[in-house]
């Protein structure tokens, strides 16, 4: 990729939103620095922060110079755009840690040492926190006409709704706009990159520049993300999905990709990995032909997994996934399986009952209802449809005992291609 191709790249992915003018001619000429900020309002990035980070991730491999912003300072305040009630309010403690947390998240994406454009992790505390309110007041506050901040769309929505908006998040336009400006100042910035929500504090940041210095800055903007459903992107049953693995487990993190609908698998292969336009397109035209083998999601999938987790935990989340369609169940951690069999039936077993002899496999699987009856058990046996942690059992007479104990906690058993029962061994 060359400079010259940045604002085609994001065009093709989808993941060009709006460009302040200018922007593409900015971007096509000599190599710039590209800003896009991160609010450490939680310990974890989740999906939704991928836009952004893959769109400085391509700036990167277009020869420019990524500024990851981690709002050590604004964090503390939150930002009003795209949210309809007032933020809790985070200590400085609070925010650093999660600050922390963030740069760890964005060193998995963007090369900070060995590329020849090296990336960069600015916290905006550095300034924001040395700052006087008089001093920002007469050097900032005088280039912001109050009509004007009014009218922008994340204020105005506030402003119209029952909680309204307090000064602390009114002030953030300004917070953001001279973040902007101090880029432009210590590192030559001159692109700031963020959600279509950012739009207008975007804006403002170019706008004060210009009053400032005279000189251009510009602006560019991806698109907010739906599902085909109209479902909210990154959001499940069970919550946000997060990058940190402790939040949401690689094996959960896999499968919200693999759960993508087919509407989506084509873009989100497009915005989420590197992949080119002719390896999406066979994918695509593979998804025709054999759709129920869903080869789009699974790429997608194991793509994002690498990226997030690394190699090992995407092909453990992979190993996972396959166990609960019939896979090997040895070699799985006691979270996965926890993960993996989190929906299905369950019950308890003391570990003394399967002591010893153990319990004949008809009798537990009529116990825990995975069958109606002993006979039925039996009948599956017989007829090759019973499983115990993922292997076959043909022996009617087959005794479960401590040693088939995975991990000393779970016994996995199958009847046919779908249901499962997961019992809990207790000591």
């Amino acid at each position: 990729m060359t400079i010259r191709s940045l604002i085609d790249e994001y065009r093709w992915r989808g993941m060009l939103a709006d460009a302040t003018e200018g922007a593409e001619a900015a971007l096509s000429g000599e190599a710039q620095s590209v800003y896009a900020g991160f609010d450490p309002t939680a310990s974890s990035l989740h999906v939704g922060s991928l836009v952004p980070i893959m769109g400085l991730v391509h700036a990167q491999r277009a020869g420019h110079t990524p500024i990851a912003l981690v709002g050590g300072g604004t964090g503390i305040i939150g930002d009003p755009s795209g949210k309809s009630d007032e933020r809790v309010l985070l200590g400085r403690d609070v925010a650093r840690e999660y600050t922390e947390c963030i740069r760890r998240q964005l060193e998995a994406f963007l090369d900070f040492g060995v590329a020849a454009n090296p990336a960069r992790i600015v916290d905006n505390f550095e300034w924001l926190g040395k700052t006087g309110v008089l001093e920002f007041l007469r050097d900032v506050g005088k280039h912001f006409p109050v009509g004007a901040m009014l009218g922008k769309e994340s204020i105005r929505r506030r402003l119209d709704g029952e909680t309204g908006i307090s000064f602390t998040e009114f002030a953030y336009l300004l917070l953001q706009s001279y973040d902007f400006y101090r880029l432009f100042q210590d590192h030559g910035c001159r692109v700031q990159a963020g959600g279509r929500d950012q739009w207008g504090n975007i804006t403002a940041g170019v706008e004060l520049i210009r009053r400032i210095t005279g000189e251009r800055a510009y602006g560019v903007v991806f698109p907010l993300l739906m599902t085909a459903t109209g479902a909210k992107f990154g959001k499940t049953e069970a919550g946000t999905v997060w990058l940190d693995p402790e939040r949401t487990s690689p094996y959960r993190f896999f499968q919200y990709w693999l759960n993508t609908a087919d509407a989506d698998a084509g873009p989100y292969l497009r915005l989420f990995t590197l992949l080119g336009q002719e390896q999406i397109q066979d994918l695509e035209a593979a998804a025709r032909g054999r759709p129920h083998l869903r080869p789009m999601q699974r790429v997608l999938a194991e793509e994002i997994t690498r990226s997030v987790h690394g190699e090992t935990e995407a092909a453990r989340a992979r190993k996972a996934s396959e166990a609960l369609f019939g896979g090997d169940l040895r070699g799985l951690r006691p979270g996965e399986i926890e993960d993996i069999f989190a929906d299905v039936p369950s019950s308890s077993l003391v570990a003394e009952q399967l002591a010893g002899a153990g319990v004949v496999l008809p009798v537990l699987v009529a116990d825990v209802a995975l069958a109606p009856s002993r006979a039925a058990a039996r009948r599956a046996i017989e007829q090759g449809g019973l499983y115990l942690n993922g292997e076959r059992i043909t022996a009617v007479g087959f005794r479960v005992r401590s040693e088939h104990v995975l991990h000393g906690r779970f016994v996995v058993l199958r009847r046919g291609k779908k249901s499962y029962h997961l019992v809990r061994v207790e000591n």
